[in-house]
């Protein structure tokens, strides 16, 4: 063991432990895009580089894994609108934020409906959680946007979310996707 290593052990540990839960929550996010949430558990501990126990450690089980994975995505947005909050401009700042949102909603339903409702968690209360977040993201940017002049007087984020959601819950992707979310944007400016 290095001099470094025998000098803070248990911390050592702790930083690897947590490169390991980074990526096994990295390779199980990749992993669920691509083939959705059943994929075998011993596919993402392989993908992140670790063993099956190490997989099992972090995760007790899928239920623990769908949650984290999740969980992620939704503290991803919330981290792009703090972000975005600093933009100079704050129509793009809302604008890009709700792209980001839409391919959310679009890209993650299956993984959130796959989260189970158990005698360990409130599924419930969970997404109550999730939502507020995204919300408290949404409201971020729409309060600085409507400061700025940029959005109509009354828009609530509700309004606005509930519009965002429903486009990108209708399958469409690519350039369509954007036509018809371009089209919410000209209805919410002032």
């Amino acid at each position: 063991m290095s001099p470094e290593n025998q000098a803070h052990p248990a911390r050592r540990r702790r930083v690897d432990a947590e490169r390991n839960r980074d990526a096994v929550l990295s390779a199980a996010g990749r992993l669920f895009d691509e083939h959705g949430p059943d994929v075998p558990l011993d596919e993402i501990a392989k993908t992140a580089g670790v063993a099956n126990a190490t997989l099992y450690r972090h995760f007790r089980t899928r239920a623990d894994l769908l949650v984290a994975v999740y969980a992620d995505e939704v503290a991803a947005l919330d981290r792009q609108s703090q972000e975005l909050a600093g933009h100079e401009d704050p129509d793009v700042a809302l604008t890009q934020w709700l792209r980001a949102f839409a391919d959310h909603v679009a890209t993650k339903r299956e993984l959130a409906q796959a989260v189970p409702d158990d005698p360990d968690r409130d599924r419930g209360a969970q997404f109550a959680s999730w939502h507020a977040t995204m919300y408290g993201a949404a409201d971020r940017l729409l309060d600085r946007a409507r400061t700025a002049g940029a959005v109509r007087a009354g828009l609530t984020t509700r309004d606005l979310l509930t519009a965002v959601s429903g486009i990108a819950l209708t399958g469409c992707s690519g350039r369509q996707l954007q036509t018809l979310l371009d089209l919410i944007r000209d209805g919410y400016h002032s």
